[in-house]
């Protein structure tokens, strides 16, 4: 079946996905192929993102992110724009997972260095999203405020049912799952810290990569 086109404005958004993957590999003097053994990704895929020629889901954004060290957030940044204290709302660019249909929004400003990061998402009736990744070389802290409806948390083997205005604190060391088991779409706002931890932890050996 051949890969849908995505519309004008998605086709910008790959394009600066790809732009953050290439520039986040190559701070880190890592190969496609390097790369590709960290975060279990295809070389032939990553070239591809990278390129601006693909439109991967979340789950595999999400990989990408983990094996660069990062926040999937940070893959939504615009290098392009100006560094400045304050986001406005007609310059944020949401961003549909072509897999569960879930829109994300970045809503922190660009460019400006903090590790805080504000993240909007609206979560459809019945969607799931399932990211396969766990530990990390970073340590991740997400608190999830629930805006409107309800949505169904799962980390690691821990289930957690958020209505509207609950938040959940969390910090992100394993697989973990957003499911919406309602009829009405589910907004929430994520709250996400990065800190880099004294010892990095090994993620994956494979074929002798550095993790």
């Amino acid at each position: 079946m051949q890969e849908e086109i995505p519309p004008p404005e998605g086709q910008a958004i790959n394009r600066r996905i790809g732009s953050r993957v290439r520039a986040l590999r190559a701070e880190l003097g890592l190969t496609l192929d390097a790369l590709a053994a960290r975060c279990e990704v295809s070389r032939s895929m990553l070239s591809l993102i990278e390129r601006g020629e693909s439109s991967p889901t979340a789950v595999v954004l999400e990989k990408i992110a983990t094996g660069l060290g990062v926040a999937l957030a940070s893959l939504f940044d615009d290098p392009t724009a100006a560094p400045s204290p304050v986001s406005r709302g007609a310059e944020r660019s949401p961003w549909r997972d072509p897999q569960s249909g879930y829109v994300r929004r970045n809503i922190s400003p660009p460019g400006f260095p903090s590790p805080i990061r504000i993240v909007e998402v609206e979560l459809p009736a019945g969607a799931r999203v399932a990211y396969e990744t766990g530990p990390r070389e970073v340590t991740i802290h997400q608190q999830i405020w629930v805006q409107r409806g309800a949505i169904e948390v799962t980390l690691g083997t821990s289930s957690y049912r958020l209505e509207a205005d609950d938040c959940f604190a969390m910090e992100l060391n394993d697989t973990m799952t957003f499911f919406n088991p309602t009829t009405e779409p589910a907004r929430y706002v994520v709250v996400i810290s990065t800190e880099r931890t004294a010892t990095p932890r090994r993620l994956y050996e494979r074929g002798g990569a550095d993790s």
